[in-house]
């Protein structure tokens, strides 16, 4: 999954893609560099960042998705809003990735129910402006299960068929690095598996590996950390992850494409050795 933030703020790119026409080109290029699927966004979700209002948000996203849907791309809308969901639908959007869970927005059950569009339901406990303050646990892991399976269990209550929904830990959101809290979770995402749907891992550039990289002068910069997110990728695709989202695709496509040789033991490639292309799929 590759991202196309259509914002001014976001944490690691913020501006580089606010403008339609630059934002749809991003897509294509992702898409050439690997990309299954392109996921665009327009509200930051870095800590602290304020929301935006829906009419901003739609008219940042509709325009990009609608034109990468037009060259058959596989779009992905990042939003917590129903409206600007629905709208994203309506426009060529394969997938709603949620950050919130169904929670910022009573009426995005609602939406995904009567779309049929797979979601991506993410591990959520606030709005970016006070979400690390929401970061305290006695065992991250566990509570981060039980949270995801009330949520998960609340949504098909509400109507959404349990075959559209993938499952996001949530890394960085009411997560922090002082406290381990996302490597926890790395370290056991086989248990996420336990809750019977495919599972994304979105780590890409975040805090926890630009300070785990960085030294006395302070964090490493978060564009100066897309070989790390590689080693995640490598780990969490060995792991059974059913995808990635990241910012730089060509390194973690690749990096796919050797856990799936190791995990196979070289089975399945070519007579000159050159893995298969990749599997593409819904959940």
């Amino acid at each position: 999954m590759g991202v196309v933030n259509v914002t001014p703020d976001s944490f690691s790119d913020g501006g580089a893609w606010f403008d339609t026409e630059r934002a749809v080109r991003h897509g294509l290029d992702l898409v050439r560099e690997g990309a299954d699927i392109v996921d665009v966004g327009g509200e930051s979700t870095r800590p602290g960042a304020q929301r935006v209002s829906a009419e901003e948000e739609l008219r940042r996203v509709e325009p990009v998705v609608r034109e990468l849907a037009a060259h058959g791309v596989a779009v992905s809308v990042d939003t917590m809003r129903a409206e600007v969901a629905e709208r994203a639908v309506d426009a060529g959007a394969v997938l709603v990735n949620d950050v919130s869970g169904g929670l910022a927005d009573p009426e995005m059950a609602r939406l995904v129910a009567s779309s049929g569009v797979a979601y991506v339901l993410m591990h959520w406990r606030g709005h970016s402006h006070d979400m690390q303050s929401r970061a305290v646990y006695t065992d991250v892991v566990q509570e981060v299960l039980d949270e995801l399976r009330d949520r998960m269990e609340a949504m098909i209550s509400a109507g959404v068929d349990p075959g559209q929904i993938v499952l996001d830990p949530g890394l960085g959101f009411s997560k922090v690095p002082e406290h381990g809290h996302n490597w926890a979770l790395l370290q056991e995402l086989a248990r996420f598996h336990g809750l019977g749907r495919p599972v994304l891992v979105a780590g890409s550039r975040k805090r926890f590996l630009s300070r785990l990289l960085g030294g006395a002068e302070g964090d490493r910069p978060f564009t100066d950390c897309d070989a790390a997110t590689a080693a995640v990728t490598t780990l969490a695709a060995h792991q059974g992850a059913w995808a990635v989202r990241v910012h730089d695709v060509r390194p973690n496509a690749d990096a796919v494409r050797v856990a799936a040789a190791w995990s196979a033991g070289g089975r399945g490639l070519d007579a000159a050795g050159r893995a298969e292309p990749l599997e593409r799929g819904r959940p």
